[in-house]
C-alpha cells in the first residue's frame, strides 16, 4: 500500500513537471490559461442556454475559440522585437482595410462593419484593437518619457484615425475601446496629471461638439442612460428588459435554461451584448459573483506578467493589453446592469460573436511573448 502511494505521487509530480515543460516550450503562461479557460468553459455553458438551446450556435462559438487559441498559440512563440517592427506595418494595413470597409464594406443592421471574404465576414476594426497599442508602445520606444508635446500631438493623430474610421461606420463601442487602448499605452508612457486634466477638458469639449454628429440611435442611447423610462417600448426596452432579468435572478437565480426573460425573449441581444443579464437571471448573484472573480484572476495575472517585461515597448503594450481586457468588462457589465450608456460591446470570451473573441485571444498570446521571451528583447 505504501509502495503503491508513493508510486501515485510520482506519477502525479511527473505529470505536473510534464505540463510544466509543455506550457513552458510553447512559452504559454499556465495561470492565465487555466483563467482563460474556465471563462470560455463558462460562456458556452452559458450560451447554450441564451441561445435558445442551439448546439449549432455553442458548436460555432467553440470553432471560433478554437481559431482564436490557435492565433493566440502562435503569437506567443513570436518574438517581441519581430512585433515591434511589424507595428507600423499592421497598422498600416489596418487604416488601409478599414478605407475599404468605409468604400465597399458589407452592410448589415444598418452597419458598413465588415469586409465579406466569402466563407467568412472580417472586421477589421477589431485588427485595430491591437494595431494601435503596437504602435503607440513602437513609436514611445526609442523616445525619452513622459513623451513631449509633439510627442502627444503624434499619438493622438495614431488613435484619433483609426477611431474616428470606426466611429463613422457607425460603431461607437469599438471605436472607443480603440482609442482607450491607444491612451492607456499614453498614459502608462508617464503622461503628467496636467496633461490628463487637459485631455480630459478637451475630450469633454469634444463630446459636446461631437454631439451633433451622432446617429439618432446614438444620441437615444446616451438619453435613455438617464432615464430608460422615457422610451420604455424603443432605446430604453435593452436596459429595462435586462435589469428586470438580473434583479428577478435574486441570489441564487432561477436555474440553467430556466430564466423567463431570456427563455421567452423578452431580452434582446441575450446571447451577445445582454448575456450578463442571462447570467444574472439564471444562476443570480452568485454566477455573476463567479465569474467576475474569474476575470479578476485573469486580469490580475495579465498585470503580473506585464511588471515581467523588461524594455518599454513590451512594458507599455502588455501594460495595455491587460487593463483594455479590464474595460472590456467593465463597460459590458455597466452598461447591461444600467450604470453606462449602451454602446454594443461584447463580454470577453462569453459573448458570441466572432471576430472579437479571436483579437481578444491574439492580445493574450502577444501578452504571453512578450513576458516569455523578456531575457531576448533587446533594449
Amino acid at each position: 500500500m505504501i509502495y503503491e502511494e508513493v508510486t501515485d505521487a510520482s506519477r502525479a509530480k511527473r505529470t505536473i513537471t510534464g505540463t510544466a515543460r509543455m506550457l513552458l516550450a510553447l512559452k504559454l503562461d499556465g495561470p492565465l490559461l487555466v483563467g482563460l479557460t474556465l471563462v470560455a468553459i463558462y460562456g458556452l455553458i452559458v450560451l447554450y442556454s441564451a441561445s435558445g438551446q442551439s448546439l449549432p450556435t455553442v458548436l460555432r462559438a467553440g470553432a471560433r475559440l478554437a481559431l482564436g487559441v490557435s492565433a493566440m498559440l502562435v503569437l506567443a512563440q513570436v518574438n517581441p522585437n519581430f512585433l515591434r517592427r511589424a507595428s507600423p506595418w499592421l497598422y498600416a494595413v489596418g487604416i488601409v482595410l478599414l478605407l475599404v470597409v468605409a468604400a465597399m464594406g458589407y452592410i448589415g443592421k444598418g452597419a458598413q462593419r465588415w469586409l465579406d471574404l466569402g466563407l467568412i465576414r472580417f472586421q477589421p476594426s477589431e485588427l485595430m484593437k491591437l494595431a494601435v497599442p503596437m504602435l503607440c508602445a513602437w513609436y514611445l520606444h526609442a523616445r525619452p518619457l513622459p513623451p513631449s508635446y509633439a510627442d502627444l500631438g503624434v499619438l493622438a493623430a495614431v488613435i484619433l484615425i483609426p477611431a474616428g474610421l470606426v466611429v463613422e461606420q457607425p460603431d461607437l463601442g469599438t471605436g472607443a475601446l480603440i482609442a482607450i487602448a491607444g491612451a492607456l499605452v499614453v498614459v502608462m508612457g508617464g503622461l503628467q496629471f496636467r496633461v490628463i486634466a487637459g485631455v480630459i477638458l478637451l475630450g469633454a469639449l469634444g463630446a459636446w461638439v461631437g454631439w451633433g454628429f451622432l446617429h439618432d440611435y446614438q444620441r437615444n442611447r446616451v438619453l435613455t442612460f438617464f432615464n430608460p423610462e422615457i422610451d420604455p417600448l424603443g432605446a430604453g426596452y435593452h436596459i429595462i428588459q435586462s435589469q428586470i432579468a438580473i434583479g428577478s435572478g435574486g441570489v441564487f437565480g432561477k436555474g440553467w435554461m430556466n430564466g423567463s426573460q431570456a427563455q421567452l425573449e423578452f431580452l434582446p441581444e441575450r446571447s451577445t451584448d445582454f448575456i450578463f443579464a442571462v447570467i444574472g437571471e439564471e444562476f443570480g448573484l452568485l454566477g455573476l459573483v463567479i465569474l467576475l472573480l474569474l476575470y479578476l484572476f485573469v486580469i490580475g495575472r495579465a498585470l503580473f506578467l506585464a511588471t515581467q517585461t523588461q524594455d518599454t515597448f513590451a512594458r507599455l503594450l502588455a501594460g495595455s493589453l491587460a487593463t483594455t481586457f479590464f474595460v472590456y468588462v467593465f463597460i459590458n457589465t455597466g452598461m447591461v446592469s444600467g450604470l453606462l450608456p449602451v454602446v454594443g460591446v461584447p463580454l470577453p470570451l462569453v459573448s458570441y460573436g466572432g471576430t472579437s473573441m479571436v483579437t481578444l485571444l491574439a492580445g493574450f498570446g502577444i501578452l504571453m511573448s512578450l513576458c516569455s521571451h523578456r531575457k531576448l528583447i533587446s533594449s
